[in-house]
Parts: structure tokens; C-alpha cells; sequence
């Protein structure tokens, strides 16, 4: 029985029309919690500050705290420290539980000491470094995590894949850099084509050493989504599951975006079941 990591503190921030507000993990979870799936929901727990400082600088923590930050898609809400805190702790669980965090803020845009893409702490790449273990991340939400990116370039204990629409926010990953693979794709290119280059990306890589698998889980790939669609169905993310299923490796998933709200609990669910099949 898979794992997720939850706790509706989650829901208590937003911004009325910001498209990562909380009713999309409000349909989510509603969907989630159907006894019928045979989900198990653990209580979320925050990260301690000496998880956070393994990849965010102390002067990115005390500006997260006093709120003494800029940007046009990150508001600053009050005490979005601790919200974001929370989300980092749920990461780290789920990588314990190679569970699902299901829970905001996201986190792929964010590096060490920059907020950026409604993101404030990068949740999976302080998951990575409390694990300790040689990972294999693989990005399939439909923007660029640059944050993630910037954060590993070049470190031995982690390998990169990043699947994103372009041209498209942030208007990076356009190419390989160092251990991390970028594979920008049209809009709308659909399950055939993104499955074909997931695949070419996992055999292109060599897994030797590789202890765990961590996903970073973006739906903005689905052909309904507003924001960053690659025409992916609810299929598509099944298949996409039991791809990285057949790597055999534990994995866990972290939430990142993902706006088209009233499917977003079943697209989950079709990734979790193909990783469980």
C-alpha cells in the first residue's frame, strides 16, 4: 500500500485566482482518500532547518521567515516559511516511505537562495540530500526545474532528467549540461512522442550506482492544463509509471504543479498505479 504524505495546513494559503492555490490539492486529496484505492495517508511533518541548510543558504532561510523577498509569481504570504517548511518535511518522508508527497508549496523552481515559480524551498532536492543516497531525479512537470538544476550541476551523487514544454517559463534547459539531460518538447506533442523521449532519456543515462529514484510530478503536461501542456493523458501518466517502475529501483514523488484541478487526483492516481504495477 502506497504511501502519501498530507496535511491540510496546505490548504490554508493562496491567493483567490493564483493558479497554484489550494483547490487543486482540495479535488486532489478528495479523490485520493476514496477507501477504494487502497491509499494510506501519513500526517506530514516540517523539515528541520538543518535539512533546509543542506541546500538553501542561512541568509535564503531568514528572508523566507521575514518575508524580505521579490517575485511576480511567488507572493509573499504570511508565514510562508512554515507552509513551505511543512512541504519540504513531506518530501523528506515520502523519500523514507518511497511514498507520494502530496502537498504545496511545489518546489523544482526554487534554488539556493532564490524563490521563483511559485516555489520557495526546492522540496525534492532537500529530499536527495537527507537521503544521502546516489539519485536518479526525474522531472516530469511541464516547465524546466531550473532550481533543481542549478542546485546539483555538476554533482556526482545525482543525474538530472528534465522533460519540459519550450518556448515556455523559465526558458531554460534547452540543452545537456553535465549530469543533467534536458529534453525540451512542443506544446501538445502528445503521449507517443513524450514516451519515446522518456525512453531515449533512460537509456541514454547510465544507472551504475544509482540508489533511489526520486520524481519530480508536474501534471501541467495534461492536454487539459493551462499552462504548460504536452497533450499527455491520463494513460500517459500510467505509462510514464511503469517506465520508471521497470528501473527497479525504490522510488518516491514529490508534487509540483499541475492547474487543470478537477482531474489532477486522477492523473496522480494513474501515476502511482503504474509505478505499483
Amino acid at each position: 500500500m502506497m504511501k502519501i504524505i498530507w496535511h491540510p495546513k496546505c490548504l490554508e494559503y493562496g491567493t483567490p485566482g493564483h493558479p497554484e492555490g489550494p483547490e487543486r490539492l482540495v479535488h486532489a486529496y478528495a479523490f485520493l482518500s476514496d477507501p477504494t484505492l487502497g491509499y494510506e495517508f501519513v500526517l506530514a511533518e516540517p523539515a528541520s532547518e538543518e535539512d533546509l541548510l543542506r541546500v538553501h543558504s542561512p541568509r535564503h532561510i531568514e528572508n523566507l521567515k521575514k518575508l524580505h523577498f521579490y517575485d511576480p509569481d511567488s507572493p509573499r504570504y504570511p508565514n510562508i516559511f512554515e507552509y513551505a517548511q511543512l512541504s519540504a518535511g513531506a518530501a523528506i518522508q515520502a523519500m523514507r516511505l518511497n511514498g507520494f508527497s502530496l502537498m504545496r508549496p511545489p518546489g523544482h523552481h526554487a534554488a539556493r537562495e532564490r524563490v521563483a515559480g511559485f516555489c520557495y524551498l526546492n522540496n525534492i532536492a532537500i529530499a536527495v540530500r537527507a537521503s544521502g543516497k546516489k539519485t536518479l531525479i526525474v522531472d516530469i512537470d511541464g516547465h524546466h526545474g531550473d532550481g533543481t538544476q542549478a542546485i546539483f550541476l555538476g554533482d556526482p551523487q545525482v543525474i538530472y532528467i528534465s522533460l519540459h514544454s519550450f518556448p515556455n517559463y523559465p526558458g531554460t534547459g534547452l540543452r545537456p549540461e553535465q549530469n543533467c539531460y534536458n529534453y525540451p518538447l512542443p506544446f501538445n506533442c502528445g503521449d507517443k512522442v513524450y514516451l519515446q523521449t522518456l525512453d531515449e532519456a533512460l537509456t541514454s543515462i547510465d544507472l551504475n550506482g544509482i540508489e533511489h529514484v526520486a520524481i519530480s510530478a508536474g501534471f501541467d503536461t495534461y492536454y487539459k492544463d493551462p499552462l504548460a501542456s504536452l497533450g499527455l493523458t491520463t494513460e500517459g501518466y500510467f505509462r510514464i509509471g511503469q517506465r520508471l517502475k521497470k528501473l527497479g529501483l525504490p522510488t518516491f514523488v514529490v508534487l509540483e504543479g499541475g492547474y487543470w484541478v478537477e482531474d489532477l487526483g486522477r492523473n496522480i492516481h494513474a501515476l502511482l498505479s503504474g509505478l505499483s504495477s
